[in-house]
């Protein structure tokens, strides 16, 4: 899925706690990208950058900590 396929269905979902859980299962399930969840997150207010160092220094260098951090973290 990309980002405007995903903020489509977000559309249709009114609870704003069940659209947070349909990404996340949807992200678990390999169906959107790491990048995409990450766009959509932060678009939604789910992601509240302050509060994830490990995030805030994807932001800053996101071709170095794409895959391997965010991997590790998932773990």
């Amino acid at each position: 899925m990309n980002r405007e396929e995903v903020n489509w269905l977000l559309q249709t979902i009114y609870d704003a706690k069940d659209a947070e859980l349909f990404v996340r299962a949807q992200f678990e399930r390999g169906r959107i990208p790491a990048k995409v969840m990450n766009q959509v997150a932060r678009e939604q207010g789910w992601i509240r950058r302050t509060a994830n160092r490990l995030f805030a220094a994807a932001a800053s260098h996101p071709a170095e900590y794409a895959a391997s951090e965010a991997s590790s973290a998932t773990a």
